[in-house]
């Protein structure tokens, strides 16, 4: 489940035009990224406007549409929000033209799909990320000619280019049973400006950067970037992550993050200048349902406007392989289900992605002790030896490590999941350096020991909250 799958994308094929953006390595569908994180952090300030004059005249900026029809919506069980949000990749009106002028006449696609869950009272924010490659049973839809499309079963951003973001919508609550209050769509003509407009976006690299196809060039650690950079960033393929689909998807949650965390900042809030420009370029850019009213968003905004950076948190859908395709996933069931019942009734979310573990009994390790502490080794394997693990050895590693590292061989990832819920914030990764079937336990400078607790803090596989370090997991 969730397997990190590297899933090639259709539109990133160059094609022979003059150079944009978009053939310097810019991704189309990452422009719809940023500009999907871009709106998100527009929705939580929104409240904002209030204070100025011309909140009307941001108000007649936006472009609406009217509400799905045919499929009935799922009941609203509680005083939740709900905002789908699609990024589109359309090449209409000159600010997106410029962007692949030759593909102007294309049905827009959805290349971002998230929803956004606002809990009751403001007290939460939970993005949820739909991989664009997702199998799904898209309904019959209004189509963009204004016919009827057929049910049919397709990839999730597909129902854009058949009906629209109204065909998305109806396909999310057909497929979620989630009740979807409003609906918002953006294009990446202002990607640029709004992230100019609020000073930039804090990454963090892991390791120096040089992508020939993204034009990325950055050395390691923290950066601020902007406009082009910023899109490189989030589209390079190359020197960054694994280079699979899942490692980008998180890199997008920890953009979105990242965005949030500079949009919700006084820096941004307390400046009327960059608080204007960035509400401009997001009224300017973005489509919305009809009842996704001023008043609406000034509500949502209010509701929102002390939500802390810590309870804003981005996760992936329960997701597998897609059996007739490799190249596509599916909905991991009932994983996915059960997770979508616990949006649609607010309730704390359980960890959908836990990995499979096996008996203590099980697991063969090796302690290496490179912690510089003189002894902790022994000590460590005669508690794992007193909770059942079958301690093969203990010793010293080749090279010392910079942290503590779980590491195991072939057919022992279960083996290292069961060892990593004793070792508090230690992801296992595997090494051909492993004899298979076996675990090493290498404990780095600062190891405390292994964990007491019997349960750990509830908290999502994977998931990336606006108040994270970011470079915390590089």
């Amino acid at each position: 489940m969730n397997s990190p799958l590297y899933l090639d994308y259709a539109d990133d094929a160059k094609t022979p035009e003059p150079e944009t953006l978009e053939n310097k390595g810019v991704s189309k569908g990452w422009k719809a990224l940023g500009w999907v994180s871009v709106a998100m952090s527009g929705v939580l300030v929104l409240g904002s406007i209030s204070a100025y004059g011309y909140a009307r005249y941001l108000d007649g900026r936006i472009t609406r549409f009217e509400a799905p029809e045919g499929v009935a919506a799922p009941p609203k069980l509680n005083e939740a929000v709900n905002i789908l949000l699609l990024g589109s990749d359309s090449r209409q009106g000159k600010d997106n033209e410029k962007y692949g002028k030759s593909l102007a006449g294309e049905v827009p696609r959805a290349d971002a799909t998230i929803l956004m869950h606002f809990s009751p009272g403001g007290g939460a924010v939970t993005g949820i990320s739909f991989p664009r490659d997702l199998m799904v049973d898209i309904p019959s839809c209004q189509t963009r000619e204004g016919g009827t499309s057929a049910p049919q079963r397709g990839m999730i951003n597909s129902a854009f280019s058949i009906g629209g973001a109204t065909c998305t919508w109806k396909t999310v609550q057909t497929i979620t049973n989630i009740h979807i209050d409003h609906v918002a769509v953006v294009d990446f003509a202002g990607f640029k400006g709004v992230v100019d407009a609020i000073g930039g976006v804090q990454i963090c690299l892991p390791n120096d950067v040089n992508d020939k196809d993204s034009k990325l060039n950055l050395k390691k650690g923290k950066h601020n970037v902007k406009g082009e950079t910023a899109l490189a960033y989030v589209r390079a393929r190359h020197g960054l992550g694994d280079g699979s689909d899942l490692s980008r998807v998180k890199r997008q949650q920890q953009f979105l993050g990242s965005v949030a965390k500079k949009a919700l900042s006084q820096g941004v809030l307390g400046n009327p200048v960059k608080l204007n420009a960035m509400l401009r370029s997001v009224t300017k850019t973005v489509e919305v349902d009809e009842d996704f009213t001023l008043e609406a968003m000034v509500d949502l905004g209010t509701k929102l406007k002390d939500v802390k950076l810590n309870k804003i948190r981005f996760v992936t859908v329960p997701y597998a392989p897609y059996a007739p395709d490799p190249n596509r996933v599916a909905l991991a069931q009932p994983d996915a289900n059960t997770f979508f019942s616990q949006i649609a009734n607010d309730n704390e979310i359980e960890d959908m992605n836990k990995k499979e573990t096996v008996p203590a009994s099980e697991v063969q390790v090796k302690v290496l002790n490179g912690s510089g502490i003189e002894g902790a080794a022994a000590r460590t394997g005669e508690a794992l030896t007193a909770k059942e693990f079958q301690v093969l050895s203990v010793g010293n590693p080749k090279e010392m490590p910079a942290e503590t590292q779980i590491l195991y061989g072939e057919g022992a990832e279960a083996a290292a999941n069961t060892l990593a819920k004793q070792v508090s914030g230690v992801k296992p990764v595997p090494s051909q350096k492993v004899a298979a079937g076996t675990v090493h336990l290498v404990l780095g400078p600062g190891w405390t020991g292994l964990v007491t607790k019997t349960k750990l803090p509830k908290k999502l596989d994977g998931e990336i909250k606006a108040g994270d370090n970011i470079c915390a997991q590089t």
